[in-house]
């Protein structure tokens, strides 16, 4: 007597698509989270390459700089944004959690910085991505414990990192942090916490541009 086989399940066409949303998220969630070190290597797009200094921090010359995407969304304190609309300022993206010891180290640099040029007058905005903290509050007690004045973008998923194209300087870790020319174009990243002389060394470059 032979035994039939139960018929195989399928699993359809939508559910993979989810699951292969859900891996993509993750792995770019994941690639580096906290990390401390960051590739040195040149994209393959078509926005040329880019310089790797010893201190990690990567530069793109003005000619190959590719434009940013579109990052929108509501932030931590509930308003929205839209980078697109700060054209004709340097902006400074720093991606970060809560829960992160380097984001942690960084903050008061960030926080330091970021007063003095407004406070200088200097076109310059400063906006941060808050990304794996599950929830506004978090969020939201890590800014005024450091003194953060600027709009984070809440972005629990980590869906506006991947909106960044191939090839580029894009966030691969957290934290990261981004520096776009006045033009919106992406101009240097680094992938490790920075100290103020870091920080201001993406930033001066970019201000003096004409």
């Amino acid at each position: 007597m032979s035994l039939s086989r139960a018929p195989r399940r399928r699993r359809s066409t939508s559910g993979r698509a989810t699951l292969l949303t859900a891996v993509t998220l993750a792995s770019a969630l994941t690639l580096t989270a906290c990390g401390d070190s960051g590739s040195g290597s040149k994209p393959s797009g078509s926005a040329g390459g880019y310089v790797t200094g010893p201190s990690g921090i990567s530069t793109v010359a003005k000619g190959d700089r590719a434009e940013a995407p579109k990052l929108d969304g509501e932030t931590v304190d509930g308003k929205t944004l839209d980078t697109t609309t700060l054209k004709g300022k340097v902006v400074v993206l720093n991606v970060w959690g809560s829960w992160c010891p380097p984001c942690r180290a960084e903050a008061p640099y960030f926080a330091k910085v970021s007063k003095e040029l407004a406070d200088a007058g200097k076109d310059v905005a400063f906006v941060g991505i808050n990304t794996r903290d599950n929830s506004k509050q978090n969020a939201a007690s890590f800014e005024a414990n450091f003194g953060i004045t600027y709009p984070s973008l809440y972005d629990p998923d980590g869906k506006l990192m991947l909106r960044f194209p191939k090839g580029t300087l894009n966030a691969q870790s957290i934290p990261s942090t981004i520096v776009l020319d006045k033009e919106g174009k992406i101009a240097a990243r680094t992938l490790v916490a920075v100290n103020e002389e870091q920080l201001r060394s993406m930033i001066d470059p970019l201000l003096a541009e004409q």
